[in-house]
C-alpha cells in the first residue's frame, strides 16, 4: 500500500533517501560519516518547506505496516523555495559557503526526486508502484510532465524508468556527475 509519509517515518525514510542519492548525500552533508548524513536527511524530512520534507514524500507499507519504499516528489516550479531552507542550513550547519548546486529541475515538470526500495525488498515491483504513484500524483496536481534525473552509468534504473515510459530528453551536469534528464508525458 502506499500512503503519504508521516513524520514518524523519518528513521525509515532518512536512509532510503541516502540509498538513492549515494555519494550526492554526503556531498550535502559535506562529511563521510553516515551517521552524520542520516540525521541531516532525517532533520529535513521532519522539516516544512523543503525538497526532502515528510509533505513531498510516498511510502509504500507492506501487509505487516514495514516500510519498504519512498518516493520524494514536488512541483519543480518550487524547487528554488524547496531548496532556499536545505541550502541555509547547510551553509550555516555543515561549512558549505557558497554551495549552489545546478537545478536538477525547472517549472513544468513535476519532479521524481529520490526513489529508494529497502535491499531486502528489490525486486518485487515495489519501485514500479512508487513511480506509478508519483504519476498518478502529477496528474491529480494538474501537471502534464514528469521527469527525473538518472546517472548515465546507471543502466539498471534507465532500464526500469525506459519501461515505465521515461524518455531521455537531455543531458544535465549536477554537482559534479552526469546525468540523463528523463520525462514522462501524461496525456488526458
Amino acid at each position: 500500500m502506499i500512503r503519504e509519509a508521516k513524520i514518524s517515518d523519518a528513521e525509515t525514510i532518512a536512509p532510503l533517501i541516502i540509498q538513492a542519492m549515494g555519494a550526492l548525500a554526503y556531498k550535502f552533508s559535506n562529511t563521510s560519516d553516515h551517521n552524520a548524513t542520516i540525521k541531516l536527511f532525517e532533520h529535513f524530512f521532519k522539516e516544512t518547506n523543503n525538497q526532502y520534507s515528510f509533505e513531498n514524500t510516498l511510502v509504500y507499507v507492506n501487509e505487516n505496516s514495514e516500510l519498504l519504499g519512498s518516493l520524494n516528489a514536488y512541483d519543480g516550479a518550487k524547487l528554488v523555495e524547496l531548496r532556499t531552507n536545505f541550502l541555509d542550513y547547510l551553509s550555516t550547519h555543515h561549512g558549505l559557503k557558497n554551495f549552489n548546486p545546478e537545478p536538477e529541475t525547472q517549472a513544468g515538470e513535476f519532479y521524481l526526486d529520490t526513489i529508494s526500495v529497502s535491499p531486502a525488498a528489490q525486486g518485487k515491483g515495489i519501485g514500479k508502484q512508487l513511480i506509478d504513484a508519483g504519476i498518478i500524483l502529477a496528474a491529480e496536481l494538474g501537471h502534464t510532465q514528469v521527469g527525473l534525473l538518472v546517472e548515465v552509468d546507471n543502466y539498471k534504473a534507465l532500464k526500469l524508468y525506459q519501461n515505465k515510459g521515461f524518455q531521455i530528453k537531455d543531458e544535465k551536469k549536477f554537482i559534479g556527475g552526469s546525468y540523463h534528464h528523463m520525462v514522462y508525458q501524461i496525456f488526458s
